[in-house]
Formats: structure tokens, sequence, C-alpha cells
């Protein structure tokens, strides 16, 4: 429960500074994300350590080497609470997952301390120390990254911290030209 508001906080903050950010012209970058047109309709398969139900609070709880596999995509954390709605049928609308958040596609790896999946939106979020990875195309590191499924639109963020506005960094590697 506390690290469900934790993260609800930090949505909360985060969204402010995203919108301070925008306004006053912090560093942003966008790209086109590996998982754009994701099924997120596939099965979703699960492993972890020890699984708690928590069926009055509509939630499962998965703690220690969680692995979430959801066609190409994976996702591995030390802890995932899968929120699901049980009215009619069982429904996973959203996960959280904290502690060694790593998210892969075919082309491309995330990593953060957070990383929530928002099933009915398509969005993607990591929070924290993010580090987006394409091989051979560098590296990308800022304080939230949004990933849209839907449109395949990847939106990184600096982020603030200690009241310091945080900026997007990264490396590429321009191809070899010829002179």
């Amino acid at each position: 429960m506390a690290d469900r508001a934790m993260i609800g906080r930090l949505q909360v903050r985060l969204g402010a500074i995203l919108l301070l950010a925008c306004a006053g012209g912090a560093a942003n970058a966008q790209a086109v994300s590996a998982l754009k047109g994701h099924n997120a309709n596939a099965p979703v398969d699960f492993s972890a350590d020890r699984i708690e139900l928590q069926d009055r609070a509509d939630r499962a709880v998965l703690t220690g080497n969680v692995d979430v596999k959801q066609g190409d995509m994976t996702l591995n954390a030390d802890r995932l609470t899968i929120a699901y709605s049980s009215a009619q049928q069982t429904q996973v609308t959203r996960m959280d997952a904290s502690g060694n958040v790593v998210l892969k596609s075919a082309s491309e790896t995330a990593r953060a301390q957070f990383g929530i999946y928002d099933l009915q939106k398509r969005l993607v979020t990591m929070i924290g120390g993010v580090t987006l990875t394409r091989p051979g195309q560098g590296d990308t590191k800022g304080g939230r990254l949004v990933l849209n499924l839907n449109s395949g639109l990847a939106t990184m963020d600096g982020g603030t911290v200690a009241g310091q506005r945080g900026r997007v960094t990264g490396r590429f590697v321009p191809p070899p030209r010829s002179n």
C-alpha cells in the first residue's frame, strides 16, 4: 500500500514537473518506440518467487525476480502490483513495477526505478533514473519516459531532483560518411 501511495505521489509530482518543464523550455526528447502497435490484448505470462492475491482490493502483488511477458515486450522487476477489475470478468487494468525495472522490446531496453503499464490507455511510464538504450544507436537518460503503444511516441523529460530541474542527456553515433 505504501509503494502504491508513493508511486501516486511521484506521478502527481512528475506530472506537475512535466507541465512546468514544457512551459519553461526544459530538455525534452522524443522518438518513435519499437513498441508502436504493441498488442496490449495479447496474453500476459508472469513468474515470480511469490504472489499474494488481495481479492478484496482487486490486486495481486508479485515479489522476487518478477518476469512478465506480453507479445514481444518483457518486464522484469523486484516487485509488481497488478490491479484488476472483477465486476463481471477479471480484467487487468494496470501494472505497477518497482525496483530494478527493465522493459525490453526487440530493439530497445529501458531501465528505471519504477514502471507503470496502463493497459487501458496503452501507456508505459518509466520513472526515476531512466535509461533508454537502442543498440548501435546510443543511450538517452532522463527522469521520466512515457511510451505510447498506440502511436509509438517515446517522450523523455529530465524531471526534478532536490529542486533542480534535470536534463535529458544522451549520446548517439553518427553513421560513417565519405568525404
